[in-house]
């Protein structure tokens, strides 16, 4: 029987070639030598942390022997505490010549900006919850929908990334909204604007770009985007970035599952959007948009089996 023999694996033999794919232009997508980094762990457990406090009691944990206002204290600082952390990384990260005191008061300046526009956005949730208990007849009590409802998890974090978005926070936003995407299949780009009332049914393959505006008592379904028909580019080829490019979703406007809507037009109030339909071109209010109904063709297989 023939013995076999381990062989040392010696990886520099290999690391010139993979060196060479790396470019040392200060900017690209190199993160070697940079400072520390935010994490999207803790962006999670800062998501997570945000629902507990704009809905007490959702996590479970036993809080019998505290007043509303300890466990909204409490949860506050722990909020405020973590995202101060992840805040000063991407402050860091975004301008490494900054002094540790800008940094530090960049951070705080920020956390007191949020605070004080975290009675708005709970307020906003609580009709965003309503909305989805009363647009869905499958649910049973709002207590089900804040527990379980997708919609509720990514609105939650969306609110406050969009704040954090709007106060021109490097990195934040987007890790916080990708972590949204990727707990409920939701994908909404931190600048998009939301109104009120607000309700994504089951919510799976949702896409809202940038510069979406989104009104009051907007309804949409599963897999409906809202998405840009085209990258205008300036002379260079290069994109032009900062220009409005997704819908504007006007008041009261139902959409429904996988349409599909395309760059910088608007769908009118009370408007309803069919399944399936594919539109570049805005939509005056009070209209229905359908696919004009297929022929439908039945077959019997007892028959052919004969």
């Amino acid at each position: 029987m023939k013995q076999c023999t381990e062989q040392q694996f010696d990886a520099s033999i290999y690391i010139p070639s993979f060196m060479g794919t790396f470019d040392r232009v200060a900017g690209n997508a190199n993160f070697h030598g940079l400072k520390p980094l935010p994490q999207m762990l803790a962006i999670g457990d800062i998501s997570n942390e945000l629902l507990e406090l704009m809905f007490p009691g959702r996590c479970g944990r036993d809080q019998a022997d505290m007043s509303l206002q300890e466990i909204l204290t409490m949860q506050m600082n722990k909020v405020c505490s973590l995202l101060k952390g992840q805040l000063m990384l991407a402050y860091r990260y975004d301008n490494p010549s900054m002094e540790e005191c800008e940094v530090l008061d960049k951070a705080d300046s920020t956390i007191r900006n949020l605070c004080e526009v975290l009675p708005g956005l709970r307020i906003s949730l609580k009709m965003d919850a309503r909305a989805a208990f009363e647009g869905d007849p499958a649910a049973r009590n709002l207590r089900e929908v804040v527990l379980s409802y997708p919609c509720i998890k990514t609105l939650t974090i969306h609110r406050v990334a969009h704040e954090l978005f709007r106060m021109e926070v490097p990195l934040l936003p987007r890790m916080m909204n990708e972590y949204a995407h990727k707990e409920t299949g939701i994908d909404i780009h931190p600048g998009a604007v939301i109104g009120n009332s607000f309700f994504i049914d089951h919510g799976t393959g949702t896409v809202i770009g940038e510069t979406t505006v989104i009104g009051n008592n907007v309804k949409l379904y599963q897999g409906v985007t809202l998405g840009a028909l085209s990258f205008p580019k300036d002379a260079c080829g290069a994109l032009i970035r900062g220009t409005k490019r997704h819908p504007t979703i006007e008041d009261n406007v139902t959409i429904y599952s996988n349409a599909t809507i395309l760059g910088d037009i608007t769908i009118g109030r009370n408007a309803v959007i069919g399944s399936n339909v594919w539109i570049k071109e805005s939509v005056p209010e009070d209209t229905m948009v359908v696919i004009q109904e297929p022929e439908i063709t039945f077959r019997d297989l007892k028959m052919r089996k004969s």
